[in-house]
């Protein structure tokens, strides 16, 4: 089985940016700027057949390139308590449609819908035992971060580990955005 994903890369100097971000947040495991990303859809645990089935299909996807912003820090929580720090992706138009065609291939495929509403994000860290008040002060310190707009001429399907979580991710096939 292999656990697998389509997502956006994050260039060097953006990811790099993103790293100085690290430290001063107790119980924050932070993600490596090698595995930084942006999930398009959580695809899962795959046997063979589907993984093919499903880079067969993700190679008719026909979008132009677009422009991606990181603008702005949050936590994701369960309840109160926060598990996953990031840095806000602005939804773009060129963004949403592409997820959504995403989501449209992986249901056609079989796959099940996606349950969660669609955050677009960069997860920088997870979080274990970190209380609400450290991640508020630690937003509060951080949060007005941004960098400057990025192009987008493709998207990848990642493979992960299932027991490894940030990583480390390896690309099984890129997908140039129509110019």
């Amino acid at each position: 089985m292999t656990r697998l994903f389509t997502a956006l890369e994050i260039p060097s100097p953006v990811a790099m940016h993103l790293s100085l971000l690290k430290g001063g947040l107790p119980g924050a495991r932070w993600i490596d700027p090698e595995n930084y990303h942006v999930t398009l859809r959580f695809i899962g645990d795959t046997d063979g057949r589907t993984a093919d089935e499903v880079a067969n299909a993700l190679d008719r996807v026909y979008r132009p390139p677009f422009r991606l912003t990181l603008s702005g820090l949050d936590c994701f929580a369960s309840g109160r308590s926060p598990h996953s720090l990031y840095a806000r992706v602005e939804p773009t138009p060129g963004l949403v449609e592409l997820q959504a065609e995403h989501e449209r291939i992986l249901q056609r495929l079989g796959l099940p819908a996606e349950g969660r509403r669609y955050v677009p994000h960069v997860t920088i860290a997870r979080l274990r035992g970190t209380s609400s008040a450290d991640a508020a002060a630690w937003l509060a310190a951080h949060g007005d971060f941004r960098v400057p707009p990025f192009d987008v001429d493709r998207f990848v399907l990642y493979s992960s580990r299932a027991s490894t979580g940030g990583g480390p991710y390896l690309i099984e096939e890129a997908y140039p955005l129509a110019a």
